[in-house]
């Protein structure tokens, strides 16, 4: 009997890349969207390239994940964000994969992400393996910080081809993502128990410059790689002198 497939997106005002990704998953088997009541056309994107479009008031990623799996009645799933697309390399190596029927919780697949000019192949950005193929109640989600991980529970292999990833659209709504991703850093630091201030805050600021464009060949990626890694130094400190911060400035 053919094992089948869901492609699972979890959305909200994905309307610029959600057409493409929905068609790069339309060899499965059911389509499923889980929508945090966008206000632009996403809904509407959805429900014409045929998916099954479900609404629900973001909880956080870990909670909004349990709610949609409970909705898959498929073998496996394969999990995209908004905006990514699978090539079509990735497409056939999921589809000969699955048709395989090898006992495996999932399989890792590498993710290539554009950034101001072209697709990144340094940075830490390249291949980026992430777990988006899996076996429907053999993988468990978790978060850290803004960002969502999956890990399996069971023998992985790795595929072939990539996943395309526009994560901004503009250095704008990169600043805009890292004042999130800060802010959200800065509590789980908290929440461990970590202390900060200036001089630790810099230290791992110009630490994590090095790291970005020295060790992972950033200046390979050009103009991109340099101002990557400048939004990794500016990202870094404000996470960290955030962490010491209570309530608004000037008050009493």
């Amino acid at each position: 009997m053919r094992e089948t497939v869901t492609g699972l997106v979890l959305t909200y005002n994905g309307e610029r890349w959600l057409e493409q990704c929905l068609k790069s998953l339309d060899f499965c088997d059911e389509l499923l969207v889980v929508d945090s009541e966008s206000t632009d056309r996403t809904r509407e994107i959805a429900e014409r390239c045929g998916a099954r479009v479900l609404v629900r008031a973001w909880p956080g990623p870990v909670d909004q994940f349990k709610f949609a799996l409970k909705e898959v009645a498929t073998t496996w799933v394969v999990s995209l964000d908004q905006d990514e697309i699978l090539t079509d390399e990735l497409r056939e190596s999921i589809r000969t994969a699955v048709g395989r029927k090898e006992r495996l919780a999932g399989y890792y697949v590498p993710r290539s992400s554009f950034y101001f000019n072209r697709f990144m192949k340094h940075s830490g950005w390249y291949p980026d393996h992430l777990l988006r193929v899996f076996r429907c109640g053999q993988m468990e989600v978790s978060a850290s910080g803004a960002h969502y991980h999956f890990k399996p529970r069971g023998e992985t292999k790795k595929l072939a081809g990539d996943i395309l990833h526009y994560p901004y659209e503009s250095f704008r709504q990169h600043m805009d993502k890292i004042n999130y991703y800060a802010e959200e850093g800065a509590a789980a630091l908290r929440a461990k128990g970590v202390s900060s201030g200036p001089g630790k805050a810099l230290l791992h600021a110009v630490m994590r410059f090095i790291k970005l464009y020295l060790l992972k060949l950033g200046f390979l990626d050009g103009t991109a790689g340099l101002c990557n890694a400048l939004a990794g130094f500016y990202y870094t400190f404000q996470k960290y002198i955030r962490v010491n911060e209570k309530g608004k400035w000037g008050d009493a």
